[in-house]
């Protein structure tokens, strides 16, 4: 049986190094749990209006390499080698233990889903979140980013139900993005006859 993510994170904590963390690091300590983990906290950041764009270009990284089957995602060196004060680190993920370890008690592994194609499903449904990030409408950013935070937890437990849950907002957010587009376009139609 797998650890809880509240606890993945504890350990993290732990053995990371005494001054600074890179992402590269983060993947090799997180193997196979590492594209989850990577989803929840590009997640969180697509939560900051100014980053939501940077965070739904990096979403597409991990999203492309889920279709394809990769392992762990892989990033350009001068991503994965950037670096960030362990501290720092160290705070945002104490920030985040107690909301995980809550929503612990009610996730858990179910309704279990062939694991490579449950990555390549969850990759296009990502990428295609990732790409919404980009629209600059006031406020869609939190709705996406809370999705993909969803998303990477249902995955990270292995929960079939959360993580169907998680698919049918996600499709709800495309069929409003897609309604909101259509009628932009034909205001635009409208206005210029």
């Amino acid at each position: 049986m797998q650890l809880p993510t509240s606890q993945v994170l504890e350990h993290l904590i732990l053995d990371a190094p005494i001054d600074r963390v890179n992402l590269g690091w983060l993947i090799e300590r997180l193997g196979s749990r590492s594209f989850g983990f990577v989803l929840l906290l590009l997640g969180i950041c697509a939560l900051l209006p100014m980053v939501s764009p940077i965070a739904g270009l990096l979403l597409t990284i991990p999203a492309f390499q889920m279709i394809r089957a990769h392992a762990a995602p892989v990033f350009p060196q001068r991503v994965a080698h950037r670096s960030v004060a362990t501290d720092k680190l160290a705070a945002v993920i104490r920030r985040i233990i107690p909301p995980l370890r809550y929503l612990e008690r009610l996730v858990r592994p179910r309704w279990s889903t062939p694991f490579e194609t449950t990555k390549r499903v969850i990759g296009g449904f990502v990428l295609t979140l990732g790409l919404c990030l980009l629209v600059p409408l006031p406020l869609s950013n939190i709705p996406v980013g809370l999705t993909v935070m969803l998303m990477a937890f249902a995955y990270l437990e292995e929960d079939g139900i959360l993580l169907a849950v998680a698919m049918l907002i996600a499709l709800i957010l495309f069929v409003a993005g897609g309604a909101g587009l259509w009628s932009t376009i034909a205001g635009i139609i409208w206005l210029t006859k």
